[in-house]
């Protein structure tokens, strides 16, 4: 008889860096419940301007049916679950149907993002109403993922978290201006706030089989973030492809011998590099 496959949710799905991950753990033999906003192919994007000076709403490409498809292309089951994790009653809609579908899960990618504006203002210019949004979609909602899903996970004997943190929430003296080579309060606050869940997951479940990682992916070259990163100050031939995160992710939670790195801010192409996950990119 064969195993049932392990299964993993990765929140961020539709597109770059969560889209890269879903797919190296189909490679490593999982099924996938892919979440995020967008549903469809051709579905309207939704506003995603980093400033408030800048309006920016252009269509990207990429939905949750795409990634999905791709994931059964690989030979594994996907589930699609539409998601905000800035709406709480979105997140426990989400939860709702990943646990009566699936029960549990064997792996939790914390990739989904906010972008709005903040990420890139100053804070002054910050509508303070935008801050919540921030905290919202990088910690409190992969709180209380985590609150649902784990007595699951628990009970199976363990699971894997990972965050995709940044080094833009560990860096709490930044040099670079907002929109100037360096991100705002908005985008640092999330990140930063977001980056203490695997350390309590660590010293309060460990022992129950629960591991966690944070994984700083470095500058990526994402469909998102590729037409920006010149205006914004950033190196684009610096940028790192995502399928680089997502072979590294999937290594993590895969091996074993990753546990040494589970207390430590994990830099993604760093790892991938050395440890020949991904073919070096940089020219």
């Amino acid at each position: 008889m064969t195993a049932p496959s392990k299964k993993a949710f990765v929140t961020g799905a539709s597109r770059g860096i969560g889209k890269a991950i879903s797919l190296a753990l189909a490679k490593e033999g999982y099924d996938v419940a892919v979440a995020a906003r967008t549903l469809r192919k051709g579905d309207p994007t939704h506003d995603h301007s980093t400033s408030i000076h800048n309006k920016i709403d252009r269509p990207l490409p990429g939905s949750l049916e795409e990634t999905a498809q791709e994931v059964e292309a690989l030979g594994q089951k996907s589930l699609i679950i539409q998601l905000d994790l800035t709406d709480p009653a979105s997140v426990e809609r989400a939860m709702d149907q990943l646990l009566a579908e699936w029960g549990t899960v064997d792996v939790v990618v914390n990739d989904g993002r906010h972008i709005g504006p903040g990420l890139m203002d100053t804070i002054l210019d910050t509508p303070v109403d935008q801050y919540r949004f921030f905290v919202e979609a990088h910690a409190i909602s992969p709180i209380r993922i985590a609150q649902r899903l784990l007595p699951g996970m628990v009970a199976a004997g363990g699971g894997t978290f990972v965050t995709i943190s940044s080094g833009a929430g560990t860096d709490f003296y930044p040099s670079g201006y907002p929109g100037k080579g360096g991100s705002g309060l908005g985008y640092r606050l999330g990140k930063s706030s977001g980056h203490t869940l695997v350390g309590s997951l660590l010293a309060e479940h460990a022992h129950e089989g629960i591991r966690a990682f944070n994984v700083d992916p470095g500058l990526v070259g994402t469909e998102r973030n590729l037409p920006d990163l010149v205006n914004l100050g950033f190196k684009v031939e610096t940028s790192a492809p995502p399928a680089a995160v997502g072979a590294e992710v999937a290594w993590l939670v895969s091996h074993s011998e990753a546990d040494e790195l589970m207390r430590q801010d994990n830099e993604a192409q760093k790892l991938a590099i050395e440890r020949d996950l991904y073919p070096d990119w940089r020219g």
